[in-house]
C-alpha cells in the first residue's frame, strides 16, 4: 500500500462546478496563499484543526476535563459559551471523543494515496455517464507533490478523468509534473498588477503567471477562475489586463468570473479567526458587464464556476 498521506479537509460527490461533467472533489489541506477574501480558511494551515459550533454545545464540560492544555472554558451565565484559547490549543483532538452534541469536531483527516483513490472510485459510474471525473483541489494541492501526483496518476491509470484547482503558486517539480499530467486544470489569476498581488495574497504573481504560461504553451485544458473582489482587484485596467493575458493562452477553454460572497464567513467564526473582508455583493448588472468585458477579448466566459 501507498503510505504517501496528506490531510483532507472536504470531499463533495456530485459536483458539477469543478470542471466538466459530474465530479468528485476532494479538497487538501493547506494553501502558500493567504488571500484576503479566502472562502475556504480551514484550507490554510497544513495541519488538521479544531473546528468549534459554539451553538451545538450543552454546557456539559467533558472537553474541559480531558484538555491537556486547559485550552478549554465553557460559561453557563447568561447563556452556554464554549471558549476556546487557540494559542494555548495544540489540536490533539482528544476533546472530540467526549463531545457528544457536534459542538467540538475537527478539519482535516489524513488518507493515504490508496484510501482516499477507493473513495473516488465509488463515483466513478457518475463520471462514466456524463463526462466528469476527479478534481483535486485545496487549500493548493500541488504543495503535497508526490502524493498529487501519484492520486492523478492512479485515477488516469484507471481510465478517471483528473481536474486540479490550483492557485498557481507551485514551486516544486512533482507539483508542476501533477499539472502537466492531469487532464484539465482550473487555474485562478487574481490579479496582474504584482504589488497588488502580494497585498491581496501573501505572494508575488510572477511564479503564478510563468507557470500559467508554460502549461498553456503545452497545450493543457486550462479553465481560468478569476475572483472579483470589490476594491481589491476590480478595477477596469486590471480586468482588461487580466483579460489581455488570457486571450492569448489558446488552451484556455472558458473563463468563470467567480463575484465575492461571505459563504465562508462562518467557517472562520469555527476557528476562532477574524473576518476581514468588508464588502458588499458585486450587482448582477456589474457582473454581466465584467462578462462582456471578457468575452469582448473572444474568451468563452460565464458567471460563476
Amino acid at each position: 500500500m501507498n503510505k504517501l498521506k496528506a490531510p483532507v479537509f472536504h470531499i463533495i460527490h456530485g459536483s458539477f462546478v469543478d470542471g466538466f461533467g459530474i465530479r468528485t472533489t476532494v479538497f487538501l489541506k493547506g494553501c502558500p496563499l493567504k488571500c484576503i477574501w479566502c472562502c475556504n480558511p480551514e484550507g490554510q494551515a497544513f495541519n488538521p484543526e479544531l473546528k468549534v459550533t459554539a451553538g451545538k454545545c450543552n454546557g456539559c464540560g467533558n472537553c474541559v476535563e480531558v484538555c491537556p492544555v486547559g485550552a478549554i472554558k465553557v460559561t453557563m451565565e447568561p447563556e452556554v459559551n464554549l471558549i476556546i484559547d487557540r494559542k494555548l490549543c495544540t489540536n490533539c483532538m482528544e476533546c472530540l471523543d467526549v463531545c457528544y452534541t457536534g459542538a467540538l469536531e475537527k478539519f482535516g483527516e489524513n488518507y493515504t494515496v490508496d484510501e482516499l483513490f477507493a473513495v473516488l472510485k465509488k463515483d466513478e459510474l457518475f463520471y462514466a455517464s456524463s463526462g466528469g471525473g476527479v478534481t483535486i483541489g485545496g487549500g493548493e494541492a500541488t504543495w503535497y507533490p508526490e502524493f498529487t501526483l501519484e492520486l492523478v496518476r492512479k485515477c488516469k491509470e484507471n481510465y478517471i478523468h483528473t481536474a486540479i484547482d490550483t492557485c498557481g503558486y507551485v514551486t516544486s517539480s512533482d507539483g508542476i509534473k501533477a499539472l502537466e499530467e492531469a487532464d484539465l486544470l482550473l487555474f485562478d489569476v487574481k490579479g496582474i498588477n504584482d504589488q497588488k498581488h502580494l497585498k491581496n495574497t501573501g505572494v508575488s504573481n510572477q511564479i503564478i503567471l510563468k507557470n500559467l504560461k508554460h502549461l498553456a504553451a503545452m497545450g493543457k485544458a486550462i479553465i481560468i477562475r478569476v475572483p472579483v473582489i470589490p476594491g481589491y482587484n476590480d478595477a477596469e485596467e486590471e480586468l482588461r489586463a487580466i483579460a489581455e493575458l488570457l486571450s492569448s493562452l489558446k488552451s484556455v477553454r472558458r473563463v468563470d468570473i467567480m463575484a465575492v460572497h461571505e459563504y465562508g464567513k462562518v467557517k472562520y467564526e469555527q476557528l476562532g479567526k477574524e473576518y476581514l473582508l468588508n464588502v458588499q455583493p458585486i450587482p448582477q448588472e456589474r457582473q454581466e458587464k465584467i462578462k462582456a468585458l471578457f468575452e469582448s477579448y473572444g474568451l468563452n466566459t460565464q458567471l460563476g464556476g
